[in-house]
């Protein structure tokens, strides 16, 4: 057996490497697909404050059989309009530029971090309450855009990374103990995730790339 690149056609260079972009390639649907779900959010919130009943109460309740589809809820419910306005901002950037892959990347990293991360804090999360928030979200994804420079081995997603530890570096110490009203285990669970999730992607983005290359001039001798 042997493998042979197939040659560029004259005219066209070599397609962009979508794991080391750093923006989305379609910023219009990026910012569309981010501004639509932080949307869902304040619509769920809004739902909170009007309807009758607490959804809030549909969270994770740590190592609770009734309380584990709180994993699926959790991310989408708020404790309180200041509670969401503080993750609105994070939530936006870092879903936009965790896009930069593609919105069906971004759809499996998100997956990842959402379920990953939910059943973390249904493990370990305190037995006496219940968990909500999109922050496991938040730093699931500014975990993911910290460690896949490393994984893709890309200096311009490094430097971005660079950049968003100046900026947000601070939220890290959100996965420490330490507020007993501010869940640090989702905290800690999401961030663990979002690793998990790049050095997934990486991978998958490494396979496809070496099928991609090998596959048109795969001879048999």
């Amino acid at each position: 057996m042997s493998t042979q690149p197939q040659p560029v056609p004259a005219g066209k260079p070599p397609a962009p490497n979508a794991a080391k972009r750093i923006l989305p390639a379609n910023p219009k649907a990026a910012g569309i697909v981010a501004l639509a779900f932080t949307a869902v959010l304040y619509l769920v919130e809004l739902a909170d404050v009007v309807l009758p009943g607490d959804l809030d109460q549909a969270g994770i309740r740590a190592r609770s059989l009734s309380g584990l589809d709180g994993v699926i809820w959790a991310p989408l419910l708020h404790g309180g309009w200041g509670h969401l306005l503080s993750n609105t901002i994070p939530v936006l950037v870092f879903a936009f530029l965790a896009m930069a892959a593609g919105i069906g990347q971004w759809i499996a990293v998100t997956a990842t971090i959402w379920i990953v991360g939910g059943l973390g804090v249904w493990l370990t999360g305190p037995s006496d309450a219940v968990t909500v928030g999109a922050s496991g979200l938040a730093f699931g994804w500014l975990a993911y855009l910290l460690v896949r420079g490393l994984f893709n081995r890309s200096p311009g997603q490094l430097a971005v990374a660079v950049v968003l530890l100046a900026v947000w570096g601070g939220m890290l110490w959100g996965v420490l103990p330490g507020n007993p009203a501010i869940s640090w285990q989702g905290h800690l669970f999401g961030a663990l995730a979002g690793v998990l999730a790049a050095w997934i992607a990486a991978k998958a983005d490494k396979s496809r790339s070496g099928k991609g290359t090998a596959a048109p001039g795969n001879l048999g001798v």
